[in-house]
């Protein structure tokens, strides 16, 4: 059985066949959806209608699209924009949700040699962690959120939130700070 396409060699085909998009829709679908749940796009029939506006913009910018980059990190920038978009239409604010990677996203909140004493000490409920997510400025949110809980790397980061690779680390470095600061001082 020969190797399956990747997201690039699929998307130079779906130049041919505009059918072949579907791949990529399968591909994305279950990880985009979970990543706008993660953004704070509460309700599934906006995450539906955010998605689908995602896909439709990717689907006709695709001739744009540069097959030697990364389709992965361009679907989730479009979606990222989308979400955003969606916000500000609506006037609201994200509601963060961390479903079942709260102790994850604790341990790794957790894991920072500067502090692993106190950080070790950390008693927290999901909703703490949701309302300390929740305060934070939305760009940090966003890159905490596209890095611990879509394992995106300091370079898809940079490339999603178009900032530059520099001020990914210092962005992140702030955040863990604020969310274990604010997590500390929580009463369990």
């Amino acid at each position: 059985m020969p190797p399956e396409p990747t997201d690039e060699e699929v998307v130079r085909q779906t130049l041919a066949d505009k059918e072949r998009f579907a791949v990529l829709i399968s591909r994305y679908e279950p990880k985009l959806t979970r990543y706008l749940r993660r953004l704070g796009v509460g309700v599934e029939e906006d995450r539906e209608d955010v998605l689908q506006n995602a896909f439709l913009k990717a689907y006709r910018n695709l001739n744009s699209f540069d097959t030697d980059l990364s389709f992965s990190t361009w679907i989730y920038r479009i979606t990222h924009n989308e979400a955003m978009s969606f916000f500000r239409r609506r006037k609201a604010r994200p509601e963060v949700s961390l479903g079942e990677d709260e102790e994850a996203f604790r341990a790794l909140l957790a894991d920072d040699a500067a502090d692993t004493a106190a950080s070790a000490e950390l008693r927290i409920n999901g909703d703490a962690v949701k309302e300390a997510l929740a305060a934070l400025p939305e760009a940090e949110r966003d890159a905490i959120t596209l890095r611990f809980f879509e394992d995106r790397s300091y370079a898809e980061l940079s490339d999603i939130l178009e900032i530059p690779p520099g001020t990914v680390a210092t962005l992140l470095r702030r955040a863990k700070g604020r969310l274990r600061e604010r997590l500390e001082h929580h009463e369990p």
